[in-house]
């Protein structure tokens, strides 16, 4: 008797893959947190933003909670790549760096000092260059299944 192996790719992500790609959300979350650290409580930088018809101070659960958002969400869209991507790893890169110079409008636009501006920028940089490089160098490189 003979077996013959699928040449299919899976769609499922590859086993170890899996570790890399949840330290790269919990990476996301400490760039955030560290970056957070240096500004506000060591150079002292009063962390606002406009928010609806008022100030929203940011403080350490904003900053996790986008961190783990960016992470996940990131791990998620790399999943659908993969499985529908002709090549994930280059979709992966030139999608999530397209939504990273995005997400800097944000900051820019609902920052309330220059320094807050400068810091949320910094912050947004700092999470998304962990999500961007980390998740991506757990990308398969060709062959998603096109539906």
């Amino acid at each position: 008797m003979t077996t013959t192996a699928s040449t299919a790719p899976s769609t499922a992500p590859r086993v170890r893959a899996r570790p890399q790609r949840a330290a790269a959300v919990g990476g996301a979350v400490a760039a955030g947190l560290a970056t957070w650290v240096v500004a506000v409580p060591v150079l002292g930088v009063e962390l606002t933003a406009r928010s609806g018809g008022g100030e929203l101070v940011v403080g350490p659960p904003s900053v996790v909670l986008a961190g783990l958002v960016a992470g996940l969400g990131g791990w998620g869209l790399l999943a659908l790549l993969e499985r529908f991507a002709g090549r994930p790893r280059v979709a992966w890169t030139v999608t999530a760096v397209t939504v990273l110079v995005l997400s800097l409008a944000g900051p820019l636009a609902q920052a309330t000092t220059v320094s807050a501006a400068a810091v949320l920028v910094a912050m947004h940089i700092a999470v998304g260059t962990v999500v961007v490089v980390v998740l991506g160098r757990t990308a398969r490189k060709g062959a998603g299944r096109m539906a």
